[in-house]
């Protein structure tokens, strides 16, 4: 089973909620599974280049005008989103981990979204409809914030973003694990819901484990 972990997040470790739901999570599956193939991108590490409109005709034109052939400048404009287009495309699992910020994704998430989402790449248009190029059947989101949020919260733009953007390309099977609430000073029960979390990511796993995908 390939697996591929995609984090956005600049603290260490120790000092990250939401990558220790990661490490919680990889424990967990790679207890119950030795065949896990884990392909790890972090996006503090190798940040994602700027998305530039080469790329952009390189990825969209040849998709939307027929005949149109790249031009070199732009062929090398998207390396970075071919290469990890074909790590994405290789995974039978996606796990995405990140804190929530303004209300949403980190920049460096929401960039590789945008640099691997595109026709050609992780699918491909039939009578305008997207069809999938890649083999993903399942989608873990690993997210924590310093504020406390309920079910389909208005201020959540992060949830509603990610989801709807993978469904566009056939994955459905999404599951959240969130840490909320995780500023002690603004909330007394950090420490429950962040148990909560871990108890979470420790579920996805196992049924991640138990359905071999």
């Amino acid at each position: 089973m390939k697996v591929l972990h995609v984090c956005d997040n600049p603290k260490p470790t120790d000092e990250s909620v939401s990558k220790q739901l990661a490490v919680k999570f990889f424990g967990k599956l790679m207890s119950l599974n030795s065949d896990v193939d884990l392909d790890n991108v972090d996006l503090n590490a190798e940040p994602p280049p700027p998305y530039t409109y080469e790329q952009y005709k390189a990825c969209w034109y040849p998709a939307t005008i027929p005949g149109y052939v790249p031009t070199a400048e732009e062929e090398a404009a998207a390396v970075y989103a071919k290469a990890q287009a074909e790590k994405f495309n290789q995974a039978d699992v996606l796990v995405l981990t990140m804190p929530l910020w303004n209300f949403s994704m980190p920049g460096g998430m929401k960039s590789w979204i945008d640099h691997i989402i595109a026709p050609g790449l992780t699918f491909y248009l039939e009578d305008g409809a997207r069809k999938p190029l890649h083999k993903v059947k399942r989608m873990i989101l690993i997210v924590a914030s310093g504020d406390a949020f309920h079910e389909d919260d208005e201020k959540d733009a992060l949830t509603p973003a990610i989801t709807q953007t993978f469904r566009s390309i056939g994955i459905d099977d999404i599951s959240l694990a969130w840490a909320d609430g995780q500023n002690p000073n603004l909330h007394t029960d950090s420490a429950t819901r962040m148990e909560m979390a871990a108890e979470a990511v420790e579920e996805h796993a196992e049924e991640v484990a138990e359905k071999g995908i």
